[in-house]
């Protein structure tokens, strides 16, 4: 991502959180990391890596699916297994990044992207701890899909679906067709 393409991405967050949830999106972290407000910053911030788009909004997700007890709390007080991790630690991880995975593909179709699955998991002891099994890659498109027909989806993140569709001239976000499959 550009430089220029990350002030667009942190000043559409701002335009639609800052005023009502005091937290700014800010690029150049080494590691993403979500801090909340403290003595030495009067805001909350998500630092995402580097300049990497996915990484924006990856932790935009996390903080829209982030309840109100966890957003005081650094990086939302969530359980994580460096990359290493085995097979099980991995279906662990998994089964907690549904939600904001499939929260960061309606985001990222938002946007006209292509949207990637993370397993983070590239030094995993075995080749089915590495990439993202394709189980969690059908429950990532379920949830997007019963986001998009059922509703319940936070309302920070719908509110941030459409911002970003409205900014980037993507038709139909909620379109779950867009959510069956992960090719092209």
């Amino acid at each position: 991502m550009t430089a220029a393409e990350s002030l667009v991405l942190e000043q559409l967050f701002a335009d639609t959180f800052f005023n009502d949830w005091n937290t700014r999106l800010v690029g150049g972290g080494d590691e993403p990391i979500y801090l909340p407000a403290d003595a030495a910053h009067g805001h909350h911030r998500i630092i995402y890596r580097h300049d990497y788009f996915s990484s924006a909004l990856h932790e935009t997700a996390h903080w829209c699916v982030a309840g109100e007890a966890r957003r005081k709390l650094v990086d939302f007080g969530y359980w994580y297994q460096p990359d290493g991790r085995t097979r099980d630690q991995q279906r662990a991880f998994e089964q907690a990044e549904v939600k904001p995975q499939a929260l960061e593909w309606l985001f990222t179709a938002a946007t006209g992207r292509t949207f990637r699955p993370s397993a983070d998991n590239l030094n995993g002891p075995d080749a089915d701890s590495r990439g993202p099994s394709a189980a969690f890659v059908a429950a990532i498109a379920g949830q997007a899909r019963a986001w998009c027909l059922e509703g319940g989806m936070p309302s920070r993140g719908r509110l941030f679906v459409e911002r970003l569709a409205a900014h980037y001239g993507v038709s139909e976000p909620f379109d779950p067709d867009r959510y069956r499959s992960l090719a092209g």
